[in-house]
């Protein structure tokens, strides 16, 4: 078994976001025995990318590459969490924290204001190729470049979708919950359901059949979108479901959804070799 921990990374703090505080009493907390794992830098366009990353501290071989978007709330505890369970699972698990050149979201402890003031002013194409480089740089630090998967949670789910018809290097991508149509701006000037035809890697897409956020009808646009492009994608609704039926941090969680749709993930992930 190698052991490698040349990368020396800080401790990260175990905080949520202000914005969906106080937590649930359901919230997860994934331990790091037997992992390597903490806040790093990462080179992106001129600039140190922060990111936290989780992988085993010993392995053979190069490990599969899992890049982790954040929700809206940024790279919180329970986005660190999900990364440490995917090391659990084998995999360099990395989420670059998205927004920093625009500010900081744990500055804002209303949704609407972290959106408004913060998320709203994140170009589509700086995210994209931030994510270009944390995926260069991974497979630079013990991650395999050939085996590449992607997933993301909220507005992170809707950056999956993107980054599927982005990167010709992506084995594998699951989507959760994100938006999958919405008004073209100049930072988001395209949606899931126009990417539709440029898919590149194949994606899961899983969603609650409560989501308000979300409505039915646009999930049915982008599986007809999916069809139409004969593009190699799932859409798996969860009919008891609500919006962030996985954040175990707040009251929306779904216990059942949330596990079948981590083992559906692991499955996708396997049957297109990331693994």
């Amino acid at each position: 078994m190698k052991k490698d921990d040349s990368i020396q990374l800080k401790q990260a703090p175990d905080s949520f976001s202000p914005a969906v505080t106080p937590v649930s009493a359901t919230t997860l907390h994934t331990d790091t025995e037997g992992l390597h794992a903490g806040e790093t830098t990462i080179p992106s366009q001129g600039e140190n990318l922060p990111a936290y990353l989780a992988r085993p501290a010993e392995y053979t071989g190069k490990l599969p590459i899992v890049l982790v978007v954040q929700e809206i709330f940024g790279v919180h505890e329970h986005i660190r969490d999900l990364c440490r369970r995917l090391a659990k699972e084998g995999y360099l698990a990395i989420a670059p924290e998205l927004y920093f050149r625009q500010g900081d979201p744990s500055d804002y402890r209303e949704i609407s204001e972290l959106f408004e003031k913060l998320v709203s002013k994140v170009p589509d194409q700086q995210v994209l190729a931030d994510l270009d480089h944390t995926a260069h740089w991974a497979a630079q630090h013990g991650g395999d470049a050939s085996k590449l998967a992607i997933t993301g949670f909220c507005w992170g789910g809707r950056i999956t979708w993107l980054y599927a018809a982005h990167s010709p290097q992506l084995k594998a991508g699951v989507a959760w919950y994100g938006k999958l149509v919405g008004n073209k701006t100049l930072t988001s000037p395209t949606h899931p359901v126009d990417e539709a035809v440029d898919l590149t890697a194949p994606v899961l897409g899983l969603y609650g059949g409560r989501d308000s956020s979300i409505p039915q009808d646009t999930i049915e646009t982008m599986r007809q979108a999916i069809r139409a492009a004969n593009a190699n994608a799932e859409i798996v609704v969860y009919p008891e479901a609500d919006h962030a039926f996985n954040a175990d941090y707040r009251p929306s969680y779904n216990a059942e959804a949330a596990t079948d749709g981590w083992q559906r993930m692991l499955a996708w992930f396997a049957k297109y070799g990331v693994k």
